[in-house]
Order: structure tokens, then C-alpha cells, then sequence
């Protein structure tokens, strides 16, 4: 396992056996400039112990940096890109606050502040910090809660289902009723009549209860209920 310091002429000479961090590949780590890559373990050690704390992937915008592109860019003279130990941190995905109380926590003891520009610096040390710290960030999303639920004795969904279905049944039942007594003797004849206007109260009653059953469902569905 490697555990020296390697410097390569491009990030893609790094032999894969000598690469070991799975969160990163060679060519986020490498500069941006020249593709030469100055591979330290310990630094990278620290970095993928920095994104198992956090749990959610880190965006290196700068790391090694070789020595005519760290003048390029206005790096510092004794810039540590240069030494493998810096990394540069979008913070776009990431609490500053979090981010950088994790950072300490693994070991790094450099921390820069970049706000205006969306990152932090961090690196081996020595330990030190500088820029201006980024503004106490809001509560982007509310606290994530349960959907409210009906109990059910007062849904008024089952409230108008119930109701659609006693009437239902009830339809059916007179008239079964009207043609059982149609078939009975004739003392009972003249009730026949109002049965049937009996079936169709039931039926107008089902058709009520099916109609408040699917106002009830939508208007949940509007408010959020369901």
C-alpha cells in the first residue's frame, strides 16, 4: 500500500494498485492546468475520512496545483496546492459550519473562507485560518412531517362510501321485496306502487353518497390530506 509521496507527469500514470480512495479519482485531484498530479497519502486520507463523516459527496474544486499554474491562477507563493495538502471544497452542497467542524475533526488544520466565491479552503496545516467566515446559512426546507390522517369514524370519505353503499343495498333489497310481493297474493298488490318509489329514493340516496365520497376524496387531495 502506498504511503509515500508520489509526484506523476500526468494523473493518468497513477498505477490503480497505488490508488485507494474511493470517493475520489485522480483527475479531481490532479491540477487542472498541466494534469500533473503530487499524490499524498496522508492528505487524501484525510479528505476521504472528511467525506465519510459528512456523507455526501465533496466537489473539489482545486488540489494540486503544479507550480506554474499555481502562478497562473494568483496562488499564494507557498501556496500548499502545491505540496498535494490543500484541497479547495464547493460548499454549495454542504453547511459551512458542518463542513468545517468535520474538517477539525479529521485533521485539517488550515481553513480559508471564500463566500464571494462558494468554497473553503482546508489543508494539513500549520494550523491557521483566514477570509471571512460564511453567513449563518437559513433552513432551506421546513421539517419533513407525516401526512395528516383521518381517523376514521370522522372520514367524510367513509362517511359518503357508507352511505352509497346502505343505499345501494337498500335499492337492491326493495326490489327484491317488489317483485317477491308482485308475486303474492292480491291483498298486498296495491303496495307494489310505493315500493317502487321506495327503489328509487334509495338509488337517488346512493347517488347523494357516491357524490360527497368523491368531493370528500378531492378536496384531501387538494389540502394535502391524502
Amino acid at each position: 500500500m502506498l504511503d509515500t509521496i508520489q509526484t506523476y507527469r500526468h494523473w493518468r500514470d497513477v498505477p490503480q494498485r497505488n490508488w485507494r480512495w474511493q470517493n475520489f479519482s485522480p483527475a479531481e485531484i490532479a491540477c487542472r492546468g498541466t494534469g500533473q498530479l503530487k499524490l499524498h497519502p496522508e492528505a487524501l486520507d484525510k479528505l476521504q475520512a472528511l467525506r465519510d463523516r459528512l456523507g455526501k459527496p465533496l466537489i473539489v474544486r482545486s488540489a494540486y496545483r503544479s507550480p506554474e499554474h499555481n502562478r497562473a491562477v494568483g496562488g499564494a507563493t507557498r501556496s500548499k496546492h502545491m505540496d498535494g495538502t490543500a484541497f479547495d471544497i464547493e460548499m454549495s452542497n454542504h453547511d459551512p459550519v458542518v463542513f468545517e467542524g468535520a474538517a477539525r475533526e479529521v485533521g485539517f488544520l488550515g481553513i480559508g473562507y471564500y463566500p464571494r466565491s462558494g468554497f473553503m479552503h482546508i489543508d494539513l496545516g500549520p494550523a491557521r485560518s483566514w477570509g471571512e467566515k460564511f453567513p449563518v446559512r437559513a433552513v432551506s426546507f421546513a421539517p419533513e412531517t407525516s401526512p395528516a390522517r383521518e381517523v376514521l369514524a370522522a372520514s367524510r370519505t367513509l362517511r359518503g362510501a357508507g352511505a352509497a353503499g346502505a343505499a345501494t343495498m337498500g335499492a337492491a333489497g326493495t326490489e327484491v321485496a317488489q317483485e317477491v310481493l308482485a308475486e303474492a297474493q292480491g291483498a298486498v298488490l296495491p303496495l307494489v306502487p310505493y315500493l317502487d318509489s321506495l327503489r328509487w329514493l334509495f338509488i337517488a340516496l346512493a347517488l347523494a353518497g357516491i357524490a360527497v365520497a368523491v368531493y370528500a376524496r378531492l378536496d384531501d387531495w387538494r389540502k394535502g390530506l391524502r
